[in-house]
């Protein structure tokens, strides 16, 4: 008898709820304002659990678009890699899987130890990746988020915040349009291995495009979404949930009630896209550590099953909006103030008045007015972003013009070598939702 109770206590605990210590945040953001609709504690610090990889996929996608990677490169498993705890692909140590095959399996599956293989790849060592994880959280405005793995299994020292998590979110989105759509795969065939995507909601609600899922012990039930339906747009963080069918519960709430808020206007630059960092300046950064590393606490699935719901916050009055650039203005203005030149990433130095004088002359492609020289420059960048190759041989600057009194910023391209060469620019722009407008000086 006493047998038989310890026996039913020890099954008990094992099947028991998972209950989530960190308690609910959350927030809603307009993808094309950059306008907070809803916000609960969204400054509150949480633990990002798997939310952690969609920051080891921008650097991997900023590392393809860089050409320092290639989505053909293999990445090696070290013996550090294939300890990490599930979920996991199970790559023995000395194996290896295509950079595109370490993308899949970090969007759809969370393999912890892709995760940590693709930070060795990029990084030298996990530690080094996490330190240029938390450099590029902050160039992105990201201000409190600390990363210490690639994977966001368990470390007291890691923490972020939903609006945090948002803007990560939005910077994916508007960074690497190219790239972004493996965040709405459903599914994926690597080797003999058949995996889905951990994000249920996909299918479920129309306009939802992903992101990502996240789940550990403390962390609770984390989910980052994004939607776009019928010219709305919109970026939502609910962490902290109980169970994970209630947490999609809780976003689902969300988005019915707030995508219909969201502006249908023009789409604006939310987060500035930094250029690519050196990992030896984000190690430099990198605060010195006090204290051992925590070693991982097992997880046996992103998505464990569970039963104990979280009720719904009731909503918030609106925590007060991300700062970003104001809306970009038409482009139909008088010119009165001078050409500011500026460099792409990556483009030689123009050193003196002659070579700005040529980079500006013959065929240039405008794609905006913003409010800001950088609101400009990020324009240019993400228009980069999204199409790798077009402006290789170009160069961009922003014209400075003012009208009633207002001083805007033109965003151009300029060094296409004949009309046809610039209006096929522009009709790929248009293709990527940019608004384009070819000109000769």
């Amino acid at each position: 008898m006493q047998f038989t109770l310890i026996l039913f206590m020890a099954l008990f605990a094992v099947s028991g709820p998972a209950m989530a210590k960190q308690a609910y945040s959350g927030i809603v953001i307009d993808a094309k304002t950059g306008k907070v609709l809803y916000g609960h504690r969204a400054d509150a610090r949480a633990y990002p659990a798997s939310l952690t990889k969609m920051m080891t996929l921008y650097l991997l996608f900023e590392a393809i678009d860089s050409g320092r990677v290639k989505m053909k490169d293999r990445v090696r498993f070290s013996s550090h890699a294939a300890s990490m705890q599930p979920s996991k692909l199970g790559i023995k140590p000395g194996g290896s899987i295509s950079v595109e095959q370490a993308i899949y399996s970090l969007a759809l599956k969370s393999a912890n130890d892709a995760a940590a293989a693709v930070g060795e790849h990029l990084g030298g060592s996990e530690s080094k990746f996490a330190a240029m994880m938390t450099d590029k959280a902050r160039q992105l405005g990201m201000k409190n988020t600390v990363f210490k793995n690639a994977s966001g299994l368990p470390d007291s020292r890691q923490y972020t915040t939903a609006r945090d998590m948002a803007l990560l979110g939005i910077a994916l989105r508007e960074h690497f349009p190219q790239h972004y759509g493996y965040f709405s795969k459903r599914s994926y065939q690597l080797g003999k291995m058949k995996f889905g995507n951990h994000n249920r909601l996909l299918g479920q609600i129309r306009g939802y495009d992903g992101i990502k899922t996240g789940y550990t012990r403390d962390s609770g039930f984390n989910l980052v979404s994004s939607v776009e339906d019928r010219g709305r747009s919109i970026v939502a963080v609910v962490m902290g949930g109980r169970t994970g069918k209630s947490r999609n519960a809780q976003m689902t709430t969300l988005i019915q009630t707030y995508l219909p808020k969201a502006s249908k206007g023009r789409d604006r630059v939310i987060v500035a896209r930094a250029p690519p960092g050196n990992p030896l300046t984000a190690l430099m950064k990198l605060v010195k550590r006090t204290a051992p590393v925590p070693q991982p606490r097992p997880e046996t699935i992103d998505e464990p099953q569970a039963v104990l719901a979280y009720s719904q916050p009731e909503p918030l009055p609106v925590i007060g909006p991300v700062p970003v650039p104001e809306q970009p203005a038409s482009t139909d203005h008088t010119v009165t103030a001078s050409i500011a030149p500026s460099e792409p990433v990556g483009s030689p130095p123009q050193d003196d008045a002659a070579d700005i004088r040529a980079a500006i002359s013959g065929w240039h492609v405008q794609i905006g007015a913003m409010p800001s020289k950088e609101s400009a420059l990020a324009r240019l960048e993400k228009a980069r972003s999204a199409l790798p190759g077009t402006f290789d041989r170009v160069t961009n600057y922003t014209e400075t013009v003012t009208s009633g009194g207002e001083t805007l910023y033109r965003a151009r391209f300029a060094g296409f070598a004949s009309k046809d060469a610039a209006w096929g620019a522009c009709a790929k722009l248009k293709k990527a939702r940019f608004d384009c407008l070819a000109l000769q000086n």
